[in-house]
């Protein structure tokens, strides 16, 4: 018997997706939350991460009656194979995408890369001499050139720590010099913790425990701060701007085109295409008043950040974005994009476009995006697009509610220049109480957790409590719907962060780019401790990840904690199976790295905790007596 789908008020906490919830059954149009519905109960050993299929004498479960699998792997080396695992396919994701990133230099360095260019050259001589190379008086070529071959060793197995380790501070190094988890290079630290997985190999949980956090910092403070970083250097670094959020920022009146992923790679030149005036020619031709780019997760993100486009979801929007009726083509790049938007796609005349070699979607046009003929394939792209628009069935349009205001462009240096070009105005604010602490809220959105609930819920708590917060990713998306991204929340502040907010003219929720850009919080945590001359560690500062789903989550999370940060997550990992690992998460790596995770689904009470932490902090600092 067919389960009775359930009430979408407890899906989600927001009009406009339930507007296309209720559109999506009425129309026979299944998604995400019927998918889940038809998948639940889950497997039991799949959630505790007792489950292994990692060789073919299993695959084994691991319960007391059978207490060991066929070679003998206890819970403890399951569940801590499983998590390697797990956290090596998030370290590998955004450590690629920063990959892809080099490449894009390389390609403009060799004149292969119509349409890109390096856009601020101070940030690239700058970072440049961060990490030890050489910059006055040579030309910015050979300093590019010179950058282009460090960042490539950084994913190599030759080199003693990646290149950013430069910004880290000297005490944290050592911390991770003694534990033997200094991240060497992201493939290295990735190969190897695939060879530690393998049967036989690393069967010591701990041991295996402390390689997945190695492999996460050269996630953080490589391949991901490399995607992020080169990302300003070819795009811009992004700064303050207004824009727009929610289902509302697709036209009923244009040819709608949403960018979704992770790369800007493809969605910059996309932009840039949507622009020419033969393609806007065309639309009115076919009874459209131009065409419309809005964004979808983080590639939404990117172009956010650096180029004002309006977001139109984050995750779990995006199936509902293209049930309005009214897109007209959904371009992605890779990550976070679902299979079903095909199959959604198919129902409407959206044609869904894939451009990337490694992400492939069966059913989709695809194009073989790169940089040497990333104009022309962006042109044809947003031609189908408009063409398109002539297929539109008007009586299936509904475009829910009105666009909300936001402000994004918070890059480090954006908030830098904020404070007069020094971190010692918010130095002193914290030390003042004014700014009691600073929570980093990030990830993803999980249909098991009703939608941006918890996401915003903490952001509206922390503020509250004089706690500055930043976010990335798709929390960027919810807090922006939410009011929280605009001058205004002020109002919905403590007094010091009211006060301090207020003087400078920007929300107390700071959008901090996609999820590759939690590197840009690392970096300031990095930056603030080495102008207090301590460890990460003493730092009233967290993270959270309240609906997280992805292996990325999980590497982001790691590499936090493992960064000396206090991190929460709204639901527990597949570890729960093995105790070993279980302590070892939530209280035996405050002792190795002085930090620990922390599991919580009700908003008020994770705030709680980041309250008691930051209290204990400031307390140790000497700055409440």
């Amino acid at each position: 018997m067919a389960k009775e789908p359930r009430p979408i008020d407890e899906l989600t906490i927001w009009d406009d997706a339930k507007a296309m919830i209720a559109k999506a059954r009425r129309e026979g149009v299944e998604t995400v939350y019927d998918r889940l519905d038809k998948q639940t109960p889950h497997c039991k050993f799949c959630e505790l991460g007792t489950s292994c299929r990692n060789c073919t004498m299993g695959p084994c479960r691991i319960t007391p009656k059978m207490p060991r699998g066929v070679c003998g792997a206890d819970a403890d080396v399951v569940v801590a194979r499983n998590f390697g695992r797990f956290v090596a396919g998030g370290a590998a994701a955004h450590s690629d995408h920063g990959r892809d990133l080099i490449e894009v230099l390389e390609a403009i360095l060799e004149g292969d890369a119509e349409g890109y260019r390096i856009k601020d050259e101070k940030k690239l001589v700058r970072i440049a001499g961060e990490i030890g190379i050489k910059t006055q008086g040579r030309q910015l070529r050979d300093v590019a050139e010179e950058l282009l071959e460090r960042l490539f060793s950084d994913f190599g197995s030759r080199g003693k720590e990646v290149s950013f380790l430069s910004r880290v501070p000297e005490v944290r190094k050592e911390k991770w010099a003694k534990l033997g988890v200094t991240p060497r290079g992201v493939d290295h630290e990735i190969v190897e913790m695939m060879h530690r997985t393998h049967m036989g190999v690393d069967n010591d949980a701990p041991n295996t425990m402390l390689h997945a956090a190695r492999m996460a910092l050269a996630d953080g403070w490589g391949g991901s701060m490399i995607g992020t970083e080169l990302s300003d250097v070819i795009f811009g670094t992004p700064k303050p701007s207004k824009s727009t959020a929610n289902l509302a920022v697709i036209k009923e009146d244009k040819v709608n085109l949403l960018v979704h992923g992770h790369n800007p790679v493809v969605s910059e030149m996309i932009l840039a295409a949507a622009r020419d005036p033969k393609l806007i020619a065309r639309a009115k031709e076919l009874g459209a008043t131009g065409i419309n780019i809005a964004g979808l997760c983080c590639t939404g993100n990117e172009l956010l950040m650096r180029q004002g486009i309006p977001m139109a979801g984050n995750h779990l929007m995006t199936e509902l974005a293209i049930i309005t009726g009214a897109v007209e083509a959904v371009v992605v790049d890779y990550q976070c994009i679902m299979p079903s938007l095909v199959q959604v796609s198919s129902c409407y005349h959206t044609k869904f476009i894939d451009t990337a070699k490694k992400a492939r979607f069966t059913g989709a046009i695809h194009y073989d995006f790169n940089p040497k003929t990333a104009q022309k394939q962006a042109y044809e792209i947003v031609s189908l697009a408009v063409e398109a628009f002539a297929e539109r069935d008007p009586s299936r349009v509904e475009i829910p509610g009105q666009p909300v205001s936001i402000m994004s462009g918070f890059s480090n240096e954006a908030v830098v220049e904020a404070l007069g070009g020094t971190l010692t105005p918010l130095v002193d604010a914290i030390a003042q109480g004014d700014v009691r602490g600073a929570v980093g809220i990030v990830g993803c959105n999980n249909p098991k957790i009703k939608h941006d609930s918890l996401n915003v819920g903490l952001a509206k708590e922390l503020i509250k409590r004089d706690i500055l917060v930043l976010v990335t990713g798709c929390v960027s998306s919810a807090a922006g719907k939410a009011g929280l991204l605009v001058p205004e929340a002020i109002e919905m502040a403590g007094p010091g962060l009211k006060k301090v907010c207020g003087a400078l003219g920007i929300p107390p929720v700071l959008h901090y780019g996609s999820c590759v850009d939690n590197s840009r919080i690392l970096q300031l945590c990095a930056a603030l401790a080495n102008e207090l001359h301590v460890d990460i560690s003493d730092l009233p500062v967290g993270a959270s990840a309240p609906e997280w789903y992805s292996e990325k989550a999980a590497s982001i999370g790691l590499y936090a904690v493992a960064s000396g940060i206090y991190t929460h997550l709204g639901h527990a990992p597949n570890i729960l199976g093995s105790e070993t690992v279980t302590n070892l998460a939530v209280s035996g790596l405050e002792d190795l790295v002085g930090a620990t995770f922390f599991i919580e689904s009700d908003p008020i009470k994770t705030a709680d905790m980041f309250d008691a932490r930051i209290n204990a902090k400031r307390q140790a600092l000497g700055l409440d007596k």
